[in-house]
C-alpha cells in the first residue's frame, strides 16, 4: 500500500548542514511519495492506514552508491594490501567463479539477503563480465523490493586471462544483449553502462561503450583518482588526456547531458575537480575501503563546499562491511585524520554533512530521494534504539547520532521503499 502515514520521531535532512528532528510527528505517504510533515495529523488524512512507530527513530533510507556485489564474500580479507595487489589477489580470482550460476545463486542471495536487511533502500552495483550471473543478480534485487542500477562490468585487457572477454566484438556484444534483455525487464532494477576502469578497457572498447551508452539512453559508473599507482597508470596508457578524469570526458564516459558516478576521487585535482563538477558528476565517496587499500581520504568536506555532487558509499569488499551506518561514521572520522595529518584548511565533517551525504547526497542520483521533504519518495527505515541503553535523558538528535554509531541490522525495525513496506 503506498497511502498511509508514519509516526514516531523523525529524522531527516533539509541541506547538507541541517538535520530536522520533529518528536512524535506524523509523515504522509501518497502514492509513494512524502506528503507533508504534521505535528498533528489534518483531518483530510484521518482515514489513511497509520502505522504508529512509538517511541523509534524514523529516518529516510540510505543510498550506497558503489558497491561491489560478488566481493561480498570476501569482504574483510585482505585488508592489508594495496589496491592493485588486493585485486589480483583476491578480486579477480572470486569473480571468476561468477562464470558458474550454482554459485552466483548462493553468493548473490547472501548479498541481497544482507542488505535488504541494511539501512539501504538504494543501491549502485557493479557485477562482473558474466551475464547470466549480472541477470540474476537483477532479478534477486528486483525480487527484494530495493531500488538499483546494476551494471555488467566490461574488461579486456590488464585482467588475467580467465577474467577477460574475449575481445571487444564479444565485450560489445554480450553488453548489448544485456541492456536489450533488462532495459524493461524490471520496475525497479536498471541497467547501467560499467567499464571497470579505463586500465582494464582498451580504447576502442571505450568509444563502443559510449555508443551503447548513447543508445540507449543510459548512465555510467566507473573509477577515477582512487590510488597514486592507478593514475600514474592513466598517464600511460592514455598520455593526451590532461589528467584522468579527461581520459573518460574523451571517451564520452564522463557525464553531462546523462547521470555519472565516479568511485573514490581521492587524489582528484583542481582541473579534474573543476571538470567533474561542470560535468555534474556523482562522486562515490568510499571511506573505508580508501583506508584500508592504503589509497588516501578524500578532501570531502572540500567537495561539498565547492558544489560538487557526493554521496556515500561502502565499496565492499574494499569496505569491510555493507552498513552505511558505518560508513557515515568512517567519513567522520577519515575527515578527520585528513584535516589533523594533512590539511588543515579541509575541515573535518560534520555529523549533519555525513548524514546528509548517506541520504540526499546519495539519493540525488535517483531523483528526489534521501529526505521527508514534500515530493521525496518514501524510503524510510525505523530504528529502535532501546537495547542502546543510556543512563542520560538524550534529544532525538543525540539519539540519531548515538544510534549511528552504535546500531546495526539488529535494530532496524521496518523498512520502506518508494512507499512498499518490505518488512
Amino acid at each position: 500500500m503506498s497511502n498511509f502515514i508514519l509516526q514516531g520521531n523523525l529524522c531527516y535532512s533539509t541541506d547538507m548542514d541541517r538535520i530536522e528532528t520533529r518528536e512524535h510527528a506524523y509523515l504522509v505517504c501518497l502514492d509513494g511519495r512524502c506528503a507533508g510533515v504534521f505535528d498533528t495529523l489534518p483531518a483530510r488524512f484521518a482515514q489513511l492506514p497509520l502505522h504508529d512507530f512509538g517511541d523509534r527513530l524514523i529516518l529516510p533510507g540510505m543510498t550506497d552508491l558503489h558497491v561491489h556485489a560478488p566481493q561480498f564474500a570476501f569482504r574483510g580479507l585482505g585488508m592489508d594490501m594495496e589496491l592493485l595487489e588486493w585485486l589480483n589477489t583476491y578480486t579477480f580470482p572470486e569473480e571468476s567463479k561468477y562464470r558458474e550460476l550454482a554459485y552466483a545463486e548462493r553468493a548473490y542471495g547472501s548479498f541481497v539477503s544482507h542488505l535488504r536487511r541494511s539501512e539501504t533502500t538504494r543501491a549502485v552495483v557493479f557485477a562482473t563480465i558474466h551475464v547470466p550471473a549480472t541477470e540474476l543478480l537483477m532479478q534477486k534485487m528486483e525480487d527484494a523490493g530495493l531500488c538499483s542500477y546494476v551494471g555488467k562490468v566490461n574488461m579486456n585487457r590488464n585482467c588475467p586471462d580467465y577474467l577477460r572477454e574475449a575481445s571487444t566484438l564479444h565485450a560489445v556484444r554480450d553488453t548489448r544483449r544485456w541492456i536489450e534483455e533488462t532495459k524493461d525487464r524490471f520496475k525497479r532494477t536498471k541497467p547501467i553502462i560499467t567499464p571497470r576502469f579505463i586500465p582494464s578497457c582498451t580504447d576502442d572498447l571505450m568509444f563502443a561503450l559510449r555508443t551503447l551508452r548513447e543508445e540507449f539512453d543510459l548512465p555510467v559508473q566507473s573509477h577515477l583518482s582512487e590510488n597514486f599507482s592507478e593514475i600514474d597508470w592513466i598517464r600511460e596508457l592514455c598520455p593526451r588526456s590532461k589528467h584522468y578524469g579527461d581520459a573518460y570526458d574523451q571517451f564520452g564516459l564522463f557525464g553531462g547531458s546523462y547521470p555519472c558516478i565516479m568511485a573514490h576521487c581521492v587524489h582528484s585535482n583542481e582541473d579534474e575537480q573543476a571538470l567533474i563538477k561542470e560535468r555534474g558528476v556523482y562522486i562515490a565517496h568510499s571511506p573505508e575501503s580508501n583506508m584500508n587499500l592504503a589509497s588516501g581520504v578524500a578532501p570531502v568536506n572540500q567537495f561539498l563546499s565547492n558544489g560538487l555532487r557526493v554521496g556515500l558509499a561502502t565499496d565492499v569488499a574494499g569496505g569491510s562491511h555493507e552498513s552505511m551506518f558505518r560508513a557515515v561514521m568512517h567519513a567522520i572520522q577519515a575527515s578527520k585524520l585528513r584535516w589533523r595529518l594533512l590539511d588543515q584548511n579541509v575541515k573535518p565533517l560534520s555529523f549533519e554533512r555525513a548524514f546528509y551525504l548517506a541520504t540526499m547526497g546519495g539519493g540525488a542520483f535517483f531523483g528526489k530521494v534521501g529526505s521527508f521533504l514534500d515530493g521525496y519518495a518514501l524510503d524510510a527505515v525505523v530504528l529502535d534504539d532501546e537495547t542502546l541503553d543510556h543512563p542520560q535523558q538524550l534529544s532525538v538528535r543525540a539519539r540519531l547520532e548515538r544510534a549511528i554509531y552504535l546500531a546495526d541490522e539488529r535494530n532496524i525495525a521496518a523498512k520502506f521503499v518508494a512507499g512498499m513496506r518490505l518488512f
